[in-house]
């Protein structure tokens, strides 16, 4: 029995009858048919017919064009609450399931009509052309053309350097890397300069026509799929070598950035993950941004000292990303990291403090003696220093220490334990035990508890009458030395690991301080975070 047609697109129907008239075809008039009669299909046509329609039927019509944007503008919202239910929890949920978001982002791509090519039109005499020419024209607007030009190095001639992808040129298919640029709106650009020819473009309304010869062999390439995130700043207008300042992709140390391509050895194309803008562009590749920093370095007599520390091999420019999504039960340990006497552990103390049995500090390992009044396994775990020096030679434990000729330490298996019991796990190690720590193994949500600068910095432990933690024997003020110490200690630290922060918290008010990490401590339990890309297999 067929299916009834009475709501079948009528093209379809037509194809269907014409269809049924050819009198062989074997398997595949059979499968054609098939086809054309699936639900699926005409359902996909009737899809296709009103977004194409343009808003011709009045009842259909997006409210919002952002849905996504502001999905993440209610996540926030509820990250910021403190009470929870089971309709909250079920909303969080839901907000965040993969299938749901797709739905959202297809939604603002029909909304925002990203969806149809408008190609140029072909000029009336263009058929009159030597087929070896092309003739393309693009509208003028505010948007940038999205191509740069050069000198062919060998032939002397101006040609198409690169296309940006997303911009108006890559929309348009026309136009390639290394097309020859013959004339523009009629202008011949023989014996023209590249900044002659950006003369004539800029001095055009309206549409621009190019008549270029066509770059045999040399289609466009695949956009990539690769994420970023930038460890240092960078404002195109103020670098001398990029080849178009125009093109430039302006973006600050901790962006997420989306690689499209990575054709050019020095100069790569990108865009800002999130951004509704979808054309590219503009930024130093690893090689180049590597080359300056290392120059940078060797001639600033400013961080020669921090030179000598530094990992050669780690060479802050881009760390590739991936999102890593909350594993129920399973939360990534926070890490708070900073200078001696920046109040990491004070923070550390009074977050663990709002909720003891969901934020939890590992007990640390000592090789001193017990004492009477203590017991193994609460204030520490006792262990001969036999078996503890064996177990640093082993890699066991993630940061130690000796004091007094006792050592003491942190093992990474207690941090383990701590997040397989479903806990956060919340440490505040020495700032050189980040090695250990960062692996994909631990994944650690890492944060720079950072001090205000030094005359704040001093106001403001005075005024809390803060005692020091460089003397452990007596408990006085912080001299101004100390203070002093803190600041350039932290900035070293930031110099020489703040690629890996995931997030900075500025320690000068310490309620406003708690109040941030413990959004920073939600967040990792229920939001999908960019982590390095080696971490999400």
């Amino acid at each position: 029995m067929e299916a009834s047609t009475d709501n079948w697109d009528p093209a379809l129907t037509r194809l269907l009858a014409s269809l049924k008239e050819v009198q062989s075809g074997g398997e595949d008039l059979a499968f054609l048919s098939e086809l054309l009669q699936s639900k699926q299909l005409n359902a996909l046509v009737q899809v296709h017919n009103k977004i194409v329609a343009k808003g011709k039927d009045d009842k259909f019509y997006p409210l919002l064009s952002n849905a996504m944007q502001v999905t993440l503008e209610v996540l926030d919202l509820l990250g910021e609450m403190v009470a929870s239910s089971k309709e909250y929890e079920e909303l969080l949920g839901l907000l965040q399931k993969p299938h749901f978001q797709a739905i959202l982002c297809t939604h603002d791509a029909v909304a925002q009509k990203d969806y149809y090519p408008h190609l140029p039109d072909i000029p009336p005499d263009a058929d009159e052309e030597e087929e070896t020419v092309k003739i393309v024209q693009l509208v003028k607007s505010d948007e940038p053309l999205g191509a740069t030009i050069k000198t062919d190095e060998e032939t002397g001639k101006i040609v198409i350097a690169r296309v940006m992808h997303g911009g108006a040129a890559d929309r348009s298919g026309l136009i390639h890397a290394g097309d020859e640029v013959i004339e523009v709106n009629g202008i011949s650009v023989e014996n023209k300069t590249p900044a002659d020819v950006l003369a004539i473009l800029q001095s055009s309304e309206g549409t621009i026509t190019f008549k270029l010869v066509p770059s045999f062999g040399k289609g466009g390439s695949r956009e990539s799929k690769v994420r970023v995130r930038a460890l240092f700043n960078y404002h195109s207008s103020e670098d001398p070598y990029i080849p178009c300042k125009e093109a430039g992709l302006n973006f600050r140390k901790g962006d997420v950035l989306h690689i499209v391509s990575q054709d050019d050895a020095y100069w790569w194309q990108a865009r800002r993950e999130g951004d509704k803008v979808m054309r590219a562009g503009l930024i130093p590749s690893r090689a180049l941004q590597e080359g300056r920093i290392i120059h940078e370095r060797q001639s600033d007599p400013q961080t020669m000292d921090e030179n000598d520390d530094f990992d050669r091999e780690m060479i802050p420019t881009y760390e590739e990303v991936a999102r890593l999504y909350p594993r129920p039960g399973l939360v990534r340990p926070i890490v708070l990291v900073g200078a001696p006497g920046v109040g990491r552990n004070e923070l550390r103390r009074r977050l663990v403090a709002t909720d003891p049995e969901k934020f939890v500090t590992p007990v640390p390992f000592t090789s001193r003696t017990l004492k009477p009044s203590e017991q193994n396994g609460k204030e520490y775990v006792f262990v001969s220093r036999e078996k503890m020096e064996q177990d640093i030679a082993d890699g066991k434990f993630i940061e130690h220490g000796e004091y007094k000729g006792n050592l003491y330490g942190t093992s990474a298996e207690s941090v383990e334990s701590i997040v397989n019991s479903g806990r956060v796990c919340v440490i505040s190690p020495h700032w050189q035990a980040l090695k250990m720590l960062r692996t994909p193994r631990l994944r650690p949500y890492i944060v720079f508890i950072k001090p205000p600068p030094l005359e704040k910095l001093t106001e403001t432990r005075t005024a809390a009458n803060a005692r020091s933690t460089f003397d452990k024997e007596s408990s006085r003020a912080f001299t101004e030395e100390e203070f002093s110490d803190i600041i350039r200690s932290s900035n070293r630290i930031n110099f020489l690991y703040g690629y890996m922060f995931d997030e900075e918290i500025l320690n000068e008010d310490l309620a406003s301080a708690l109040s941030q990490l413990m959004k920073a401590a939600w967040k990792v339990q229920s939001e999908p975070l960019w982590v390095p890309a080696s971490w999400v297999q």
